[in-house]
């Protein structure tokens, strides 16, 4: 969110109340409107469930002031001056956005885990170059429900918006330069040529927007190409604005109040499970459009004056720091105070980062702004937005340097290799039995339930926490993927079948299972889908915000696949963390129902079926949790009760069994009765908030292989 002056050139009115520059009050009022809606919104603010579009709010705006900017110039037949358009911008924006970027990224580096301060301070370095918006893209970040949201997100926007402004002059620029080449210096003056380019862009943004929110959420959140539709539906108004000045008073009035109403409904009724920006953005969209109309037409008259008030016009003054400071004090309060903040703390936390935001607006944002020095060059302007931007860009690397990645201190406790007992006739001696490689692994897990350092030969290292192959070649298939390749290991010759099916959970035991593939000479297929669980339940996409229609199809698909292939048998595991909003929950009646229905299914083709059992729910992301505390392990290790539902594994064991399937009960595997330590031994259990590392897939490969080879 940026916020470029609200004036004409010239003095020439644009609507609202004006002094003698042409300044739009009015839409410094909106801005108000906006900033309070997304502040309020990321506070957790009860029945603001959308109120994240007020940056749409800021989009709109910005298209119409940058474009009636440069089309006066066009106008006047002075061409585009680039250099005093960017020199302009760089004052304005670059000089807060470093500050609070350096000092947000300080404060990550004393606050955070380092291996989560890390991730802040690579978001530090793309966001002050300004592609920080296609670093969460390609991340596939949840804007609306990131786990561990960076303080730094709320930066896409700016990214958005500074791309626009290096895109938007060129635009005209060149559609002038076409223009005049073709029919003339008079008709490159027409409105008529840039209304039409921008009209092209918007409706193949907006194409684009519509296309990527089914399917590429993320690249449709955070990118240009699907949000330039906004930005040019303001840009049209600015080119169309002589004609909007003439609404009579009354008609412009109430156009005005039908736009604002637009936004509050738009803030109330759009949720974080609205597919965004797709057709929800139009309601944001087309009311900031109706307000800014009808304040071209109407100076005094209804929503403009309301809008025009000095307190909507005091905030709308520091909307731009405001927008800046908020988002890192909320994220960064709660391990400040290390507790989870109420809804009173985070209000009085917003109050804060206002009072950062109006020290920031006098002390660098007008300095930076109205200096006689910056402003009668172009060349020191530009020159001080990059020394902005190099200083955050450094600051960050250095920071990197001096928050490197924590190893282990303490002694080395690589775990022995899991051994089958040895026969009866070679026993070790009288009296004595081998343990079995589950009694191995739950004297393991009972030694490490209280380690409190990490241990020097951690594997894998913090810094190197991988997701096994099965996740990155293709097998496991993302949201939108249907088709299920082929993903075979062990013998793929083998005429003894095994096929392990479920979503992420399962595929998480994929190294485990090929292990015991290659031992005991078995065909091993993986089909996997995440976040989609292989019982018939009606499922939504809390990711995609509508009927998850690709995980239906895929289920279809699978089963018709394992009946005509027939396995001997088929292994069935899936998280369990799965909450209303996906149309179900773990463990509640449906759930239990669905799996002894699929299991009944799966029985049918003749196949014996083994559904594994859930593994703790370490309740936090690990590797960051445990490079925060290299010297207290268990404080990252969850107590039992809170991390097994054990009256759910019950059920599900119950359901598995009566349907004619085996339960595998996989809790003793990481807990003791009291504890789920998170490194066992030397080996790291979880590499994310909820799957288990290859290693630990791996460690446990002797277990896995007994449990798949028990008789029925």
């Amino acid at each position: 969110m940026t916020k470029p002056r609200a004036t004409t050139r010239r003095g020439a009115p644009a609507g609202g109340r004006s002094n003698a520059r042409g300044f739009r009050t009015d839409i410094e009022g909106l801005r108000a409107v906006a900033v309070l809606a997304v502040v309020l919104y990321h506070a957790g603010m009860p029945g603001l469930g959308g109120g994240f579009i007020g940056v749409d709010v800021f989009f709109v705006v910005s298209g119409f002031l940058i474009t009636g900017l440069l089309w006066r110039e066009v106008a006047a037949g002075e061409g585009v001056r680039l250099g005093a358009f960017y020199a302009a911008r760089a004052r304005r924006l670059l000089p807060a956005a470093a500050l609070v970027l350096v000092v947000t990224a300080v404060g990550a580096v004393l606050l955070l885990p380092p291996l989560q301060a890390r991730g802040v301070l690579g978001d530090a370095i793309a966001n002050a170059l300004y592609v920080g918006n296609y670093r969460f893209a390609i991340e596939g970040t949840d804007y609306l429900a990131a786990t561990d949201p960076s303080p730094l997100q709320h930066y896409w926007s700016l990214g958005v918006e500074e791309q626009f402004y290096l895109v938007w002059p060129v635009l005209i620029v060149g559609t002038g330069w076409l223009i005049g080449r073709r029919f003339g210096a008079a008709a490159a003056r027409s409105v008529l040529p840039y209304a039409a380019a921008l009209a092209a862009v918007a409706a193949g943004s907006y194409a684009v927007s519509m296309a990527w929110t089914h399917d590429w959420p993320s690249w449709a959140f955070f990118s240009l190409p699907t949000r330039a539709w906004e930005l040019a539906a303001g840009g049209l108004i600015a080119l169309s604005v002589r004609w909007w000045r003439r609404l009579p008073p009354v008609v412009a009035a109430a156009v005005g109040w039908t736009g604002l109403a637009l936004i509050v409904v738009a803030c109330t009724r759009v949720t974080a499970a609205t597919p965004f920006p797709g057709t929800a953005a139009l309601l944001p969209v087309a009311g900031t459009a109706l307000v800014i109309v009808a304040g071209c037409a109407t100076p005094n008259l209804g929503v403009g004056r309301l809008l025009s008030k000095p307190v909507p016009r005091a905030i709308g003054r520091v909307s731009y720091s405001w927008y800046l400071w908020h988002w890192p004090v909320l994220i960064l309060a709660p391990a400040l105070f290390g507790t989870d903040l109420g809804l009173a703390s985070r209000l009085a936390m917003v109050l804060i980062s206002l009072g950062l935001a109006i020290l920031t607006l006098h002390l660098v944002e007008n300095p930076a702004r109205f200096a006689d020095a910056l402003r009668g060059s172009a060349v020191r302007s530009l020159a001080l937005g990059g020394v902005a931007t190099a200083a955050a860009v450094c600051a960050a690397i250095m920071l990197l340097v001096v928050r490197p990645i924590p190893t282990g201190a303490g002694p080395a406790a690589t775990p022995a290799a899991l051994t089958a007992p040895a026969p009866s006739s070679a026993a070790p001696g009288p009296g004595r039995v081998t343990p079995t490689p589950r009694q191995q692994v739950q004297a393991a897990v009972a030694a490490s339930a209280e380690m409190r350092t990490v241990p020097a030969d951690l594997s894998p290292p913090l810094g190197d926490v991988a997701k096994p192959e099965v996740f990155v070649n293709g097998c496991v298939l993302s949201w939108r993927d249907v088709e299920q390749p082929d993903c075979v290991s062990g013998n793929a010759a083998s005429p003894v079948r095994v096929a392990l099916v479920g979503d992420s959970h399962a595929a998480m035991w994929q190294p485990a299972l090929e292990a015991a593939a290659k031992q005991h000479d078995w065909r091993l297929e993986t089909l996997s889908k995440v976040t989609c669980p292989l019982m018939e339940l009606p499922i939504t996409s809390p990711y995609l915000g509508r009927t998850f229609s690709e995980c239906e199809q895929w289920r279809v698909d699978v089963l018709d696949r394992l009946e005509a292939e027939r396995p001997q048998l088929i292994v069935v595991d899936m998280s369990r963390r799965y909450g209303a909003d996906f149309g179900f929950a773990s463990y509640d009646p449906a759930w239990v129902d669905g799996l002894s229905r699929l299991v009944s299914r799966l029985r049918a083709t003749g196949a014996a079926v083994l559904v594994l059992g859930p593994v703790p729910d370490p309740l936090s992301t690990v590797p960051s949790c445990v490079s925060g505390h290299m010297d207290d392990v268990v404080a990252c290790s969850p107590v039992r009760a809170a991390a097994l539902n054990d009256n759910g594994i019950a059920a599900e064991a119950g359901a598995v069994q009566s349907a004619g399937g085996r339960y595998a009960d996989l809790s003793d595997l990481f807990c003791t009765a009291q504890r789920c330590p998170v490194i066992v031994g030397n080996t790291l259990v979880y590499r994310d908030d909820n799957h288990i590392t290859g290693e630990y897939a791996q460690w446990l490969a002797p277990v896995i292989g007994e449990i798949a080879t028990a008789p029925a």
